[in-house]
């Protein structure tokens, strides 16, 4: 309920700040609704010089972002994830402004920039945190740090961007609950975009040390065209830490 509780708060700061932004110069007339009410636009993917479908812009997980379905977790990870819950997520490292990790997101939206060679994932929300995703042929490093969103490299597979991340800390929680993860974790994003308003992402995780077997969950973003990321700063924006009490 807290966590529900919260999504719902968010939701609504989105509308009050969409309210007080300018309209830009090439907007079309202001709609007295907010961008998370209207329909996403229709039409062909939009293709890179490259014929390469182009991913750009600014895309809205809506909830989609919560969406993760069951996990099979060995027995410890199990015992972790059901202590995390009974108390009520009060050691949650989001919850006080750590980074979110990978592939937990906020419901903020997340804006893509695409070149041949780099794909970047800027965020909004949790740390104002982003991703890099190398196409530029190389490989992971062979004995990496351990870090709070991995090491990320990319290649194309006909229309789909595949997204390869390993190196993670264990630090993370894989949703608000506390889904726990191993240094082991291992995730593959296949990133499709079927036409100008969606963006379809499939996420496969990894886990030796944490999980039984692999595990495949899907999300799917609209496109906010007339909408820009805005400056998030969580430790003066938090409301949850005050909240994180545990029983």
């Amino acid at each position: 309920m807290r966590f529900l509780l919260a999504t719902a708060f968010v939701l609504a700061g989105f509308t009050a700040a969409w309210s007080q932004q300018p309209a830009a110069k090439s907007a079309p007339k202001a709609s007295s609704k907010s961008p998370y009410d209207q329909p996403p636009p229709s039409g062909p993917t939009p293709k890179t010089p490259d014929g390469k479908p182009d991913l750009s812009g600014v895309w809205n997980p809506g909830l989609s972002f919560s969406q993760m379905g069951q996990v099979p977790l060995q027995p410890w990870a199990d015992a972790l994830y059901k202590e995390r819950r009974a108390n009520l997520s009060k050691d949650d490292p989001e919850g006080h402004c750590l980074p979110a990790g990978v592939p937990r997101i906020s419901p903020f939206p997340q804006k893509i920039v695409q070149t041949p060679t780099l794909v970047v994932l800027l965020d909004e929300g949790n740390v104002h945190s982003y991703r890099q995703f190398f196409m530029d042929g190389r490989e992971h490093p062979r004995n990496p740090d351990p870090l709070w969103m991995g090491d990320s490299i990319a290649k194309w597979d006909g229309d789909t961007l595949v997204v390869d991340t390993v190196g993670f800390n264990d630090k993370t929680w894989l949703n608000g609950q506390g889904l726990p993860h191993s240094d082991k974790l291992h995730v593959i994003e296949r990133y499709r975009r079927p036409d100008l308003g969606h963006l379809e992402i499939e996420i496969t995780m990894e886990d030796s040390k944490a999980f039984t077997q692999p595990h495949t969950f899907k999300r799917t973003y609209t496109f906010m065209p007339n909408w820009e990321i805005h400056e998030y700063i969580c430790n003066e924006f938090n409301v949850d830490a005050e909240h994180l009490v545990g029983k």
